[in-house]
């Protein structure tokens, strides 16, 4: 829940009364709920003067170690527009439980805009042109604490569900296709007859040979519902965040994924991914710290046919050309109607970007959407341009980009430069360990192939992120060059992907660019599709 009360008062700047609310981060007692926040924070108000009115912000079920919470940004945008000229919240933790961010719009974003600070339980009223740096110091130190806090509840959640795993019990939130959830026990699978007899019937397919594209045809066909459809069906309130919207039918990712899946041989399989506190994206994990269990619940293949399966699909996969270039729109142009990527093909000796649903499972998902390559190229080069000419101060712009660059990827480097040198310490520990015979050859052999494996992780990924920060030297003549004419005469794939975010092709004649940088540049073009 996210909501937005105002009440009126003098002609000034206005009060932001924020409020946050989250069981994620431990907010439970009376004292910290909606209603007692709103009652402490509109008393409080009473007492002040010099303000034009009050906005209450109230961000309910949002934990506080993220800021991208709706009535939070809503606060922000009052602040930058000159409504707000004063933040009061019950605590400093009802603000954020990040220490950095926290004290960052405390003690910088705050004062630059000039608003003033109330964190009333906390004993603090900063305004922005104090020069007393003790109550910054007292404002850090119960930051860090807070910080501390949704860190230590994570951890044990996350060492219980661990422990979870290892025991070979399920804590996902819906069973994978093919099982559902035992009633009395919600961390064991049971079959379910119907899903397990399609997943039997394409792992039958496949073997007797029928391609994975053609088994997803037969089953549109046979109006046999997709996995996610089937659990709608079931009266689950299940959202596939992998799948495009509108996709409703079996593709060929969704009967790859069930050809490769181990959960149907009784093994149950963990762990595959970790979130870290404080970031959205989780991360994928290497398949050496996958958590398997073997036969923990009734198989649905058996280990003979589900190997056999395995070894045909490592024959037949298209092994990725790292040679080969990529093309410069690949995973940018999309059909404007289902979402699909846009597929490449010849037709008359020339190439054609056609809708991906139609190009694979016909008129019945989707038109074909065609724009000849050529005409595509034309039309992005040309707004490129037209933008550029009208860009002010792109010496500067470019410049920053630069220095972006390196301001985003450095902390990270750093933070794997650490992790390496804390595992190369350890795999030095141990051997000093051994020697010393605190521990067996056994246990150094393991803890020692344990911690290689880690560091060699990190290392690939401090890596990669280093080579992110290398100057390309094709990027800087073309940059040169733009400064020099304010004009490109070839499309290279590292603009388009930093220029457009994506490029969408409309069966009413219309493509759609979506820049990455301001929506204002957002463009429609109409009837420029030839086939």
């Amino acid at each position: 829940m996210s909501g937005i009360v105002t009440a009126q008062k003098k002609e000034a700047g206005k009060c932001a009364l924020y409020i946050r609310l989250s069981h994620e981060d431990g907010d439970k007692t009376e004292s910290l709920s909606i209603s007692s926040q709103r009652l402490i924070l509109s008393e409080y108000y009473k007492k002040l003067e010099g303000y034009s009115g009050f906005i209450f912000y109230i961000d309910d079920g949002y934990t506080g170690t993220s800021y991208n919470r709706p009535a939070f940004q809503k606060m922000l945008y009052d602040i930058e527009n000159g409504i707000v000229t004063c933040v009061i919240v019950k605590d400093l933790s009802r603000l954020g439980r990040d220490s950095s961010k926290t004290a960052q719009y405390i003690h910088e974003y705050f004062p630059e805009k000039k608003v003033r600070f109330i964190a009333i339980n906390d004993n603090i009223d900063k305004q922005y042109y104090e020069l007393d740096i003790s109550k910054d110091m007292v404002i850090d130190v119960k930051n860090l604490f807070n910080s501390f806090y949704p860190r230590d509840i994570s951890s044990k959640v996350r060492s219980s569900l661990k422990s979870k795993q290892n025991a070979g019990q399920f804590i996902g939130a819906f069973a994978c296709y093919g099982y559902t959830k035992s009633p009395e026990n919600h961390n064991k699978l049971l079959v379910d007859e119907p899903a397990a007899n399609i997943v039997k019937k394409i792992f039958s397919m496949y073997l007797s040979g029928i391609g994975q594209n053609t088994i997803a045809k037969k089953l549109n066909e046979e109006e046999i519902p997709c996995p996610s459809e089937y659990k709608k069906l079931c009266g689950l309130s299940y959202h596939n965040c992998n799948r495009l919207k509108n996709t409703t039918y079996w593709t060929y990712s969704s009967i790859r994924n069930i050809l490769r899946n181990r959960i149907y041989t009784g093994a149950m399989v963990q762990n595959k991914t970790f979130r870290q506190i404080c970031k959205k994206k989780a991360i994928t994990l290497p398949e050496d710290q996958w958590i398997i269990v073997p036969g923990t619940h009734e198989a649905i293949i058996d280990q003979n046919t589900f190997n056999t399966v395995q070894n045909l699909l490592s024959q037949n996969s298209r092994q990725t050309n790292l040679n080969q270039n990529i093309h410069i729109f690949a995973g940018i142009i999309k059909c404007g109607d289902c979402g699909r990527a846009m597929v490449k093909t010849i037709r008359n000796g020339k190439t054609v970007f056609t809708c991906g649903s139609y190009n694979r499972y016909g008129t019945s998902y989707c038109s074909a959407h065609k724009i000849e390559e050529s005409v595509l190229k034309e039309i992005i080069l040309n707004d490129f341009n037209t933008i550029f000419q009208s860009v002010k101060g792109l010496e500067d712009i470019i410049k920053k980009e630069n220095t972006q660059k390196y301001s985003v990827e450095m902390p990270e480097i750093e933070t794997l430069e650490l992790e390496a040198q804390k595992l190369a310490n350890k795999i030095e520990n141990i051997y000093n360990d051994y020697a010393e015979g605190l521990i067996t050859k056994e246990e150094y052999i393991k803890y020692k192939k344990h911690y290689n494996r880690q560091l060699k992780y990190t290392n690939s990924r401090l890596s990669a992120f280093k080579d992110k920060i290398k100057p390309d030297k094709n990027q800087q003549v073309q940059a040169a060059n733009l400064l020099k004419t304010r004009c490109i005469n070839k499309l290279e794939r590292q603009l388009v992907v930093e220029m457009a975010s994506a490029i969408y092709i409309y069966k009413n004649n219309t493509i759609k660019i979506i820049y990455n940088f301001s929506d204002e540049y957002d463009k429609n073009f109409k009837n420029i599709i030839t086939t």
